[in-house]
């Protein structure tokens, strides 16, 4: 059975999740957004709490909120970092990316990632994680399936009714909506997911009810230009 713990992390409320099986001691860390002293301090004293250990920080992509805590954590915990390669520049220089917040002053991060593809799979806190490529609000974004437990970390590709920005450097909302249309709405509808930001959901929820997901009513081809007459109007 696996057991999840979600954070809410910085300013911009992000996600961080712990996982980890019944029994074992080692623990995946995804997406540790601290951004103080206080966030890292919390994460740490729940996993001396329960007794878990981080064996890898996977990344769903570079953007800083979802790695601000990464180098603070390595300290304590000097696992590898798995991302993938596409959201390197992105994870160097955030502040290219996010030029009109002026509120954040520290983008960039010297992380030593280990690359990773579509299809991959990571063994970590005991549990099988699928990589599944979803560019479109990064070129590098990326999800995390765990098909034996019906759990999906979707980071900032797919929300709780609503999907991930595509107005930042490398976004492409078509590319987003191919990804989320093509590799996760064909995952099994009860598949429980974990955003990036904001409340969990599942795939058949969003399938059904997001509205960024609804198909568009397109007239028939056959339509009148000059459209019809309907009585009484």
């Amino acid at each position: 059975m696996l057991h999840s713990r979600i954070f809410t992390f910085n300013p911009l409320g992000t996600n961080c999740s712990v996982h980890w099986e019944e029994g074992q001691k080692a623990c995946t860390v995804v997406d540790p957004g601290m951004s103080s002293d206080d966030g890292v301090k919390e994460l740490t004293d729940f996993l001396q709490k329960e007794g878990l250990t981080p064996d890898a920080i996977l990344l769903t992509h570079g953007h800083f909120d979802h790695v601000w805590g990464v180098e603070k954590l390595l300290k304590i915990y000097p696992v590898p970092v798995y991302m993938h390669p596409a959201d390197k520049g992105i994870l160097a220089d955030g502040a290219s990316v996010f030029k009109g917040m002026q509120s954040f002053k520290v983008f960039q991060h010297n992380i030593a990632t280990t690359d990773i593809a579509d299809g991959d799979v990571i063994t970590s806190g005991g549990t099988e994680w699928k990589v599944i490529h979803t560019p479109g609000h990064t070129p590098g974004g990326v999800c995390f399936y765990s098909a034996l437990n019906n759990l999906l970390i979707s980071g900032d590709t797919l929300f709780a009714g609503s999907i991930g920005r595509t107005d930042l450097g490398g976004g492409d909302y078509d590319v987003l909506m191919q990804s989320i249309q093509q590799k996760l709405l064909t995952l099994p509808g009860d598949t429980d997911v974990i955003p990036g930001h904001g409340q969990p959901t599942s795939i058949a929820q969003e399938g059904m009810h997001n509205p960024f997901l609804q198909p568009f009513n397109e007239p028939d081809g056959d339509f009148p230009e000059e459209g019809i007459a309907i009585e009484g109007i």
